[in-house]
């Protein structure tokens, strides 16, 4: 006969049912799917795909790295990955996107006098697209190839006037009075000289500039520019250790030099590493840069 009260059993039954469920959802479980993980075919992906030389993990099949000395700067010897915006850079723990739309053409630019003092303005901000830009010149340095793309200006910034004046009923201005270079901070000269037969001045330091109609003007660069997209924009994830053909084939020539090899024989570790469509229909081909560049080291270590 139950000789405990009302409330202690009902304590004991649920006590009774923590026991259990910490049991099985705690331990069980967890130890089931991990033993289902450890499965053949299944173990190098729950493993986090790790590519493994000479005994020693290099990365991560799945997740890009950076491939550059100690100060940031890309090394000549090996092919290099798309942009990231996942922490600092293809970290795992803050995977994610810039968050940044094709309208954010407006730089928040640095306080001048902190830029004189050499000192880094944290209210400072890159648009999307003087981000763009900027990769896009400096890949084209880097490569020997013309860095411009629309939108652009030479200086790597977003080629974008604030046109002041009157407007019409659709907001569109019908006689502009100033017009400012909102993204080259003076004393910058202006990329355009003049708009609609107005001077274009360049941006005064603290000037809000969103009086004015904001314009982007395309510029006079080619409609396929020389730097491939996935050159200057990052992924969704900011993981992505893939680029496309496109971009590995313009870097050839610079990693081909750096390491003595033909151009020839660099194309063809290119196309060894370049996978198809998924299923033969989705996405676009890719060449896995971390692959790319253990081959590489495999065929003609650098000697530099």
């Amino acid at each position: 006969m139950n000789t405990l009260p009302a409330w202690a059993r009902r304590h004991l039954a649920a006590l009774r049912a923590l026991l259990v469920f910490t049991a099985v959802c705690g331990v069980l479980y967890p130890l089931a799917v991990t033993a289902v993980a450890q499965a053949p075919g299944l173990r190098h992906r729950a493993d986090g795909s790790r590519v493994v030389v000479d005994g020693r993990a290099a990365g991560s099949a799945l997740i890009g790295q950076r491939f550059t000395d100690g100060h940031g700067e890309p090394l000549k010897q090996y092919f290099q990955g798309r942009p990231s915006a996942a922490g600092d850079g293809y970290d795992p723990a803050a995977s994610g996107a810039s968050n940044l739309g094709p309208e954010d053409v407006v730089d928040v630019l640095p306080d001048p006098t902190l830029v004189k003092a050499g000192k880094p303005d944290p209210n400072a901000r890159q648009s999307l697209l003087t981000q763009v830009c900027a990769r896009s010149k400096a890949i084209g340095a880097r490569e020997g190839v013309d860095g411009a793309r629309p939108y652009c200006t030479g200086g790597g910034v977003g080629a974008v006037l604030s046109v002041i004046g009157p407007r019409d009923a659709s907001g569109a201005v019908v006689r502009p009075t100033r017009v400012v270079s909102v993204n080259e901070a003076c004393p910058a000269t202006p990329f355009l000289a003049t708009y609609r037969g107005v001077e274009v001045e360049c941006r005064a330091a603290g000037e809000d500039v969103d009086e004015g109609r904001i314009i982007p003007v395309r510029g006079g660069a080619p409609a396929r520019p020389a730097v491939p997209s996935d050159a200057v924009t990052a992924s969704g994830s900011g993981l992505d250790p893939h680029i496309s053909p496109a971009y590995a084939r313009l870097q050839a020539g610079r990693v081909a030099r750096a390491r003595g090899l033909s151009v020839d024989r660099v194309r063809a570790l290119i196309d060894g590493n370049t996978a198809g469509r998924a299923l033969g229909f989705m996405g676009e081909p890719a060449v896995n840069v971390l692959q790319l560049n253990i081959d590489l080291d495999r065929t003609a270590p650098y000697r530099g």
